[in-house]
């Protein structure tokens, strides 16, 4: 129960490191990509980098099983991140013009 206690803000983290880091990457890519496809390639490279590293400093042996779980939190992630921000902006402009 204690690693559940710390996964949920590690996932709350990497969900806003995603949002930050596909922003800039769409200023810089000047919108070529799809916000989505940008979305879900940083949330996986976040997410399984963030895995490894905690594996390294705990010395944990990294699994197969361990790779598919990164991955499915990359996608949990990327999901998290690209239809939160929709959501948050929705809330933004509730009180606004449209709203």
């Amino acid at each position: 129960m204690e690693n559940l206690a710390v996964l949920l803000p590690v996932i709350g983290l990497l969900v806003a490191l995603t949002n930050i880091v596909t922003q800039v990457v769409k200023r810089v890519t000047w919108d070529k990509m799809p916000t989505n496809v940008v979305a879900v390639i940083v949330a996986m490279v976040l997410t399984v980098a963030a895995g490894i590293a905690y594996c390294q400093i705990k010395t944990v042996s990294i699994t197969w099983y361990l790779v598919v779980g990164l991955i499915v939190a990359g996608f949990a992630v990327a999901y998290a991140a690209m239809f939160g921000f929709d959501k948050l902006r929705e809330v933004m402009n509730w009180g606004g013009k449209d709203g």
